[in-house]
């Protein structure tokens, strides 16, 4: 099914995916037909009217997706961990409305990191507060994916003792979007900054989760989407792959083509393994997701660092074959180029990684 998916979607974008880069946007007419599709979040159940994927198919999905345009594939990214939020803590009758919407049509983005508060939870600001029927939310909330373009903000925020997500939609009064001119990478992804200036909303847009540890609640949801730009990683692995080979086959240097060259098809050979242990250890954080296994948030921060990693170095490594070719703006490796490090950044850095990673094996190492 990922594969028909992916097609999909391919005949959308229609070699459209550097254009919408060098325009910082994609066509909400786009947007709106994926959404209307379920495509966005393509995990939500049936019974909300998803296509109700498996992670493992999904995975392949994304990893489709990221492959074409990794500003898509990060609002699939973003619109996946607002329907994962709201499926793991909303109670029924927040699932079935707002996980509706998500797969019918209405388009989503999650609001974690503040200004003073990325990987470090404790400097959050942002706070949601209950009275009777009513909810208020007053905060700031930086390079939230996917705002510009969102019908619906999922917030996390500060919540008594603990933490609490709420659906916030963005024509409520106090929520101002502001898109952030020319980031690095994925251009086109919408990312914002957003400010919640004391939006009062109906107390059921709090999910039912409210009051668990705020770094228990971020950590699910971060999970979620650490797995998924780790498949979008294996995409730019892919796209990267075929566009060094591609050029290694037809580019002629002293009189024999770039890939008969000793040196450039060790370029070829690192990027090829660097492709197929990112796709492994995708496929075994997904296997883990879909059997909900003990490991498994270990496991996806793993698959995160590893294809995250091997996307910069791999995107590196074919500019570098393509060289001139590969250097051009809105160039499909150059816009890998820039996209894949970002995938270092987002949903935990790789120094973050690494040190979730070694406190794991501390812990169950003997």
């Amino acid at each position: 099914m990922g594969d028909d998916l992916t097609r999909t979607v391919a005949d959308l974008v229609a070699g459209r995916a550097d254009d919408w880069d060098r325009a910082g946007e994609i066509p909400r007419s786009v947007i709106r037909e994926l959404a209307g599709q379920g495509l966005l979040c393509a995990e939500v159940d049936v019974a909300y009217g998803g296509l109700g994927l498996s992670s493992r198919d999904n995975g392949e999905y994304t990893a489709g997706v990221g492959a074409i345009c990794s500003s898509l594939r990060s609002l699939m990214t973003s619109q996946g961990m607002a329907a994962w939020v709201i499926q793991r803590f909303g109670d029924q009758g927040q699932r079935r409305e707002y996980l509706t919407r998500l797969a019918g049509g209405d388009t989503a983005a999650v609001a974690f990191s503040e200004a003073g508060a990325g990987s470090d939870l404790t400097g959050m600001r942002t706070r949601v507060t209950v009275e009777g029927d009513r909810a208020v939310v007053t905060g700031q909330k930086v390079w939230v994916t996917g705002a510009a373009y969102a019908d619906l903000l999922v917030v996390v925020g500060r919540y008594g003792d603990g933490g609490a997500a709420v659906v916030v939609p963005t024509t409520s009064p106090g929520v101002r979007v502001e898109r952030i001119a020319q980031p690095l990478g994925c251009r086109a992804a919408g990312h914002a900054m957003v400010t919640l200036d004391e939006v009062v909303l109906p107390a059921g847009n709090v999910l039912r989760g409210a009051g668990q540890p705020l770094s228990w609640l971020v950590t699910s949801a971060l999970s979620y989407g650490r797995l998924s730009v780790a498949w979008g990683c294996v995409g730019i692995l892919r796209a990267c792959l075929a566009a060094a080979t591609g050029h290694a086959r037809v580019r002629e240097q002293f009189g024999k083509p770039l890939a008969q060259h000793q040196l450039v098809a060790r370029h070829l050979a690192e990027l090829f393994v660097a492709e197929q242990v990112a796709t492994r250890m995708c496929e075994h954080a997904s296997l883990c997701w879909d059997s909900n296994s003990l490991n498994l948030a270990a496991t996806v921060v793993a698959a995160k660092h590893v294809a995250a990693r091997g996307a910069a170095r791999g995107a590196a490594t074919a500019v570098q074959v393509l060289a001139s070719a590969g250097a051009v703006d809105g160039s499909p490796t150059a816009r890998a180029y820039r996209d894949a490090k970002l995938m270092e950044i987002i949903e935990g850095s790789n120094e973050i990684s690494q040190l979730l990673l070694a406190e794991h094996a501390l812990a169950v190492t003997p």
